[in-house]
């Protein structure tokens, strides 16, 4: 009399592991098939000819000399003849990809030409990436045109603003400053006079504070004599009490850049040098600006402490907000930034713009 032995109460049945190794199996033979599949089509094309030569040559097995020999050379003839029409097949399929990779890397006018060896199909994939880019090209135009204005109208907000700050404001306040002395001076009472020389020390800082303030929302001189002088003005200003030399390395331009790029490049430098004086405790500075009729050209250097480029993104702290804002502002004229930087090695910030619609 035969006994079943006892089964685990975890241990699934036989049957039931049968049933769950049987899809695990057809997985595995699936992905063999894709895999297959996903191979390239050159490597198709040549696999099944080879299959084809491979049949041709156990056929030849049963031959004779001569008539091997002939069918060695058939076959070879095939072969090679086949390999160039491949070759010659699929020129259009890679002229699509060189053109995918050059807009890849920026080049928004190239264009896929016309291919008299393409066959139907590839003509119209190649015609539609056309209209595509085309459409992509006059997006980006817009947008640059769309961002100039925006760029524009907020720095006339701030000049109105700062001209507000700098004429009113400012004036007010040098005129209480002016009362605050002469009610010191003419002041009999020692205690009452300490107070009001506090007061009047108040009333001056604020007065100065304001002015500052009216030059950070906009300078002036960034309107009235250009990128150049705005930038030798800013180095002079945040040297004050840094311990910072910084140094303007930039020709006088033969023309004026546009308004909405001498903003993007002076608000880069402003932060870049604020940035650097608050945090990197560099001793020197440098700004450099290069400009022809392609592009305009920024770049700051210092050798202050640096920092880790990808912690200050994730974090999101400050200075990655400042790093952020510079970023949006370069790529709003369809500019470029640029970042080297690591800890200990100082940094290095670069802004590139395009003076030429791409």
């Amino acid at each position: 009399m035969s006994m079943a032995l006892p089964m685990s109460p975890d241990q699934p049945p036989k049957t039931v592991q049968l049933m769950r190794g049987r899809p695990r199996a057809a997985s595995a033979r699936r992905s063999i098939r894709l895999a297959a599949l996903r191979v390239p089509l050159a490597v198709k094309l040549v696999g099944a000819n080879l299959a084809v030569v491979a049949l041709l040559v156990a056929f030849r097995s049963g031959l004779s000399h001569a008539g091997s020999l002939a069918l060695d050379g058939a076959i070879f003839l095939a072969l090679a003849l086949h390999v160039v029409l491949v070759l010659i097949a699929l020129r259009p399929i890679r002229d699509l990809e060189a053109v995918a990779e050059r807009v890849w890397q920026g080049d928004f006018g190239a264009r896929v030409e016309r291919s008299r060896i393409a066959d139907q199909e590839v003509v119209r994939i190649g015609a539609m990436f056309n209209i595509l880019l085309d459409g992509l090209v006059s997006d980006r135009a817009r947008m640059r045109a769309l961002a100039a204005e925006v760029i524009e109208v907020g720095d006339r907000e701030r000049a109105v603003l700062a001209r507000e700050l700098h004429d009113s404001t400012a004036q007010h306040l040098a005129a209480l400053l002016l009362q605050i002395s002469v009610a010191a001076r003419d002041c009999g009472d020692p205690a009452l006079a300490a107070r009001l020389s506090e007061m009047r020390d108040s009333a001056e800082e604020i007065t100065e504070e304001v002015r500052l303030l009216s030059h950070t929302v906009h300078p002036r001189v960034l309107d009235d004599l250009g990128l150049v002088a705005a930038l030798h003005k800013l180095a002079r200003e945040s040297s004050k009490g840094t311990g910072a030399d910084i140094d303007v390395n930039a020709q006088a331009l033969a023309t004026r850049l546009s308004p909405s790029v001498e903003s993007v490049l002076y608000r880069v430098a402003q932060e870049a040098v604020r940035n650097a004086t608050r945090h990197a405790s560099p001793r020197h500075v440098w700004l450099t600006l290069h400009a022809d009729e392609a592009i305009a050209r920024l770049e700051v250097h210092d050798d202050g402490r640096g920092f880790d480029l990808a912690a200050v993104d994730k974090k999101g702290t400050a200075g990655g907000m400042g790093l952020l804002s510079m970023r949006e502002r370069v790529a709003l004229v369809d500019g470029s930034l640029e970042i080297k930087t690591a800890p200990n090695n100082g940094t290095t910030i670069v802004a590139t713009i395009p003076l030429v619609a791409t």
